[in-house]
């Protein structure tokens, strides 16, 4: 049972809904009601399985892969298909387990993996909310330093793979 005094505060509250709703466009309507409300997007609650380093903005691409980079579930590459058909990495998926932890709002490697990965971005990733940090991409060399003694060290090992197929 309710007394009177509920009733005619239940009344003005509903006067008040209405007064608010009406003036109200239909836009306001829309996000007001639990459908018009937005998702949450990946890695802002801060509550998910993996720190997410952003390297390029995924407006950019209009579709997105996701790899294994060594071990299945400890560090993740997110590829991104732009308009043009080229692919490039979105974003690192670290593993919050056994790969890296937040320290003072920076990001800490724990593996090998991980800090190679977070040594070959353009910059120190920086926090921005929940699980998410930004960085560069790594940075791009110039042609005329290239090839480096990476891509060197790399033909040689494979033109030696590709000899040893050939005689076994």
């Amino acid at each position: 049972m309710t007394t009177e005094k509920q009733r005619a505060a239940a009344r003005t509250n509903i006067r008040k809904a209405q007064a608010a709703w009406a003036s109200m466009s239909s836009r306001q309507h829309a996000i007001a009601q639990p459908e018009g409300q937005v998702r949450k997007k990946p890695g802002t609650g801060g509550e998910g399985n993996y720190f997410h380093v952003e390297v390029r903005r995924s407006d950019d691409f209009v579709t997105f892969r996701t790899q294994d980079v060594g071990e299945p579930g400890h560090i993740q590459r997110v590829a991104g298909k732009r308009g043009s058909g080229s692919w490039d990495t979105v974003k690192w998926l670290i593993s919050k387990d056994d790969d890296a932890h937040m320290d003072h709002g920076h990001l800490v490697a724990d593996s090998n993996g991980a800090k190679q990965v977070l040594s070959e971005l353009g910059a120190e990733p920086v926090h921005v909310k929940g699980d998410i940090f930004e960085a560069k991409p790594r940075p791009k060399v110039a042609e005329s330093e290239k090839p480096t003694p990476a891509q060197k060290r790399a033909r040689r090992e494979n033109i030696k793979k590709a000899q040893a197929a050939r005689r076994g």
